[in-house]
């Protein structure tokens, strides 16, 4: 058995599920960044909903959620056949584990209640933009509380379980939300600055006709 750091080291590579979970972890923003975008500049979602770019949204919605239940599920079932460390499994690492995983919610999910299910789940993509900025809780605490949350979730339960392949795995969401903050930031914030000009470009229009 090939494992990291000895015989009795941390991580087991030869785990199948271990790769599983990886390939899970990746493919879930590179799926829902590629079919938005295409949604974006084809309208695809919105003409298989039949036009309904609200329907489109909750559709894209649905197929989000449910590869999120399924990777975490992928991901549970693979530290379950991993090494476990000791000190991962002292009273101390517990209580840190319940926190993060508290907090991490706490940052899913009132990020979801701010944002509602258009603005969680992609809907500036579909042309449904919010009308400002949500500026209070969890955005005062941080730009992207679903990415942190998450991670946080994906730490807690790795400490919980006792394993330092979750340590690992929850490194890797961390690497792939950052990068998909870099391609989603940049390309939302220019949909809300077309809206912007658009308006801008509305309203010079009605002072000439006055």
């Amino acid at each position: 058995m090939t494992t990291f750091l000895g015989s009795k080291g941390l991580v087991d590579f030869d785990q199948r599920s271990l790769a599983i979970a990886a390939a899970a972890i990746a493919f879930n923003p590179i799926f829902w960044n590629t079919a938005a975008r295409q949604e974006y500049h084809n309208k695809v979602l919105t003409k298989l909903a039949g036009g309904n770019s609200r329907y489109g949204c909750y559709g894209l919605a649905v197929v989000i959620f449910s590869l999120g239940i399924f990777r975490d599920f992928l991901y549970e079932r693979a530290l379950r056949d991993q090494p476990s460390h000791p000190l991962l499994l002292i009273p101390l690492a517990t209580y840190i584990s319940y926190a993060l995983i508290a907090t991490g919610n706490i940052l899913v999910l009132s990020s979801m209640w701010a944002l509602g299910i258009t603005g969680t789940y992609l809907g500036d993509y579909f042309g449904i933009l919010m009308d400002e900025m949500v500026t209070g809780f969890p955005f005062n605490v941080t730009s992207a509380p679903m990415y942190y949350g998450s991670t946080m979730s994906f730490l807690g339960t790795a400490v919980l379980f006792g394993k330092p392949a979750g340590i690992l795995l929850t490194l890797q969401v961390l690497v792939v939300y950052l990068l998909a903050l870099r391609f989603e930031d940049p390309f939302t914030a220019g949909i809300y600055a077309k809206r912007e000009k658009e308006r801008a470009q509305k309203k010079k229009g009605g002072k000439k006709e006055l």
